[in-house]
C-alpha cells in the first residue's frame, strides 16, 4: 500500500524554513549595517575632532608668532568667526573657536582624543583646568557612556571630590588612580557615595517630607538616581517583602550590581542615623543571603540612606558587622564645589 503525504504539510514545511532561512539572512544584514553605521559615526566623529584640533593649533600658533595679547586673541576671535561663519557655514562662533584653541591647548597630541567621545563632551572637559580631574571625567564618561547631560550634571556635583573624599583620607595614590581608569569597581565600597546628591529631586532643603515621599520621587525619576548611584546598577522594585515569623518587612529599594553580581539594598531615612537602622538593614541582608542570592552572586549589600549620620556613633554601630553595610548620607542640593576642592586639597597636604 502506498502512502501519500499530505501537500499541504510539504507546502507549510517549506514556508517555515523559508521564512526561518528569510529571518536569518536579515539578521546577518542587520548586524552588518548596524556595525557599518558605528564605524561610520565613529569615523566622522573622530574627523570632526582632529579638524577642529587642526583649527585649533592654527589659531594658537597664529597666536604666539603675532606675540597677541590677550585683549587682542579675543578679538581675532570675534573677527575670524565673522569670517568663518559667511565663507564656511555654521559651527565657528567665538565661543566654539574659543574651544577649538582650548582643545589644542588641553590636548596637545591629537591621537590622545578619543573617537568615542563627541565634541560636546570636549567642549566640557577643556573647562576643567586640573588634569587629573579631567582625565577622571574622560576615563567615567567613556566607561559609562555619559551624554554630555550627564557629564554636566556629574560635573556640576563634584564626583570627582565626592569619590576621592567617600574613600577615606584622601591622597595622591587614590587622585592618579581615578585619573588614569576612572572609578574602577572591584569591593562594594568602590561603589558608596558620601553624600549622594539628590538635587534632580526638586524637594526644597528646609520643607519636611516623610520617607515615602523621598522613595516615590526617586522612582519616578529613577534614571537619575541611576545615574547618581554609578556604574552596573539595575532596578529591581521598591518595597521589597521580607517575610521573617510570619511578620513582615519592606525593603525600600532593591538594586542589583552587574559589576559586583551583588543585591543591592537601599533602606531611606529622612532622619540622623540610628542604631536600629543598622539592625534592620544587617537582617536584610542575612535574608537575602540565605534566601535570595543564587549562587553566581556575591553577598549583598546594604547602603542606609539618611539625612544625616555621627561619623563616630556609625562606626562603632557598624563595627563587628561581617556584612558589607554602609551608611551614608544625602543632600538635596549640589554641594559648594569649592568648599569640597578646598576639603580635598587640605587632605592632600594633610
Amino acid at each position: 500500500m502506498r502512502i501519500f503525504e499530505n501537500p499541504n504539510i510539504i507546502i507549510m514545511s517549506l514556508e517555515k524554513n523559508n521564512t526561518s532561512d528569510l529571518e536569518s539572512l536579515v539578521a546577518k544584514i542587520k548586524e552588518i549595517v548596524s556595525t557599518a553605521r558605528l564605524k561610520v559615526a565613529f569615523d566622522v566623529n573622530t574627523a570632526i575632532l582632529n579638524t577642529y584640533w587642526e583649527i585649533g593649533r592654527q589659531i594658537v600658533e597664529h597666536e604666539q608668532n603675532g606675540d597677541l595679547r590677550a585683549k587682542y586673541g579675543d578679538r581675532l576671535l570675534l573677527d575670524l568667526s565673522k569670517v568663518l561663519s559667511k565663507s564656511v557655514g555654521k559651527g565657528y562662533s567665538r565661543s566654539n573657536l574659543q574651544n577649538m584653541r582650548s582643545l589644542y591647548i588641553v590636548y596637545s597630541k591629537s591621537q590622545t582624543l578619543s573617537g568615542k567621545l563627541s565634541w560636546s563632551h570636549y567642549c566640557e572637559l577643556v573647562s576643567i583646568e586640573d588634569p587629573d580631574k579631567r582625565s577622571f571625567y574622560e576615563n567615567e564618561c567613556i566607561n559609562s557612556k555619559w551624554s554630555v547631560r550627564e557629564l554636566q550634571r556629574q560635573i556640576d556635583s563634584s564626583l570627582f571630590e565626592r569619590i576621592l573624599l567617600s574613600k577615606g583620607k584622601a591622597n595622591k595614590q587614590k587622585v592618579l588612580a581615578l585619573a588614569k581608569e576612572g572609578n574602577k569597581i572591584s569591593i562594594p565600597a568602590d561603589m558608596v557615595k558620601d553624600p549622594y546628591v539628590l538635587e534632580f529631586l526638586g524637594i526644597p532643603e528646609n520643607k519636611p517630607f516623610l520617607e515615602k515621599e523621598l522613595e516615590a520621587r526617586l522612582i519616578r525619576q529613577i534614571e537619575d538616581f541611576l545615574l547618581e548611584l554609578g556604574k552596573g546598577f539595575m532596578y529591581v522594585g521598591s518595597q521589597q517583602r521580607v517575610t521573617l515569623a510570619n511578620k513582615h518587612y519592606y525593603v525600600d529599594m532593591v538594586f542589583y550590581n552587574k559589576i559586583l553580581k551583588a543585591y543591592v539594598l537601599i533602606d531611606l531615612k529622612t532622619g540622623r542615623l540610628e542604631p536600629e537602622h543598622i539592625g534592620k538593614m544587617n537582617m536584610y541582608l542575612n535574608y537575602y543571603k540565605t534566601e535570595i542570592n543564587e549562587d553566581t552572586d556575591s553577598d549583598p549589600i546594604g547602603i542606609i540612606l539618611c539625612k544625616d549620620k555621627n561619623n563616630i556613633a556609625a562606626e562603632y554601630a557598624l563595627g563587628g558587622i561581617n556584612n558589607q553595610l554602609f551608611a551614608s548620607r544625602y543632600t538635596l542640593y549640589i554641594p559648594n564645589k569649592d568648599i569640597l576642592i578646598e576639603q580635598v586639597r587640605k587632605a592632600l597636604g594633610e
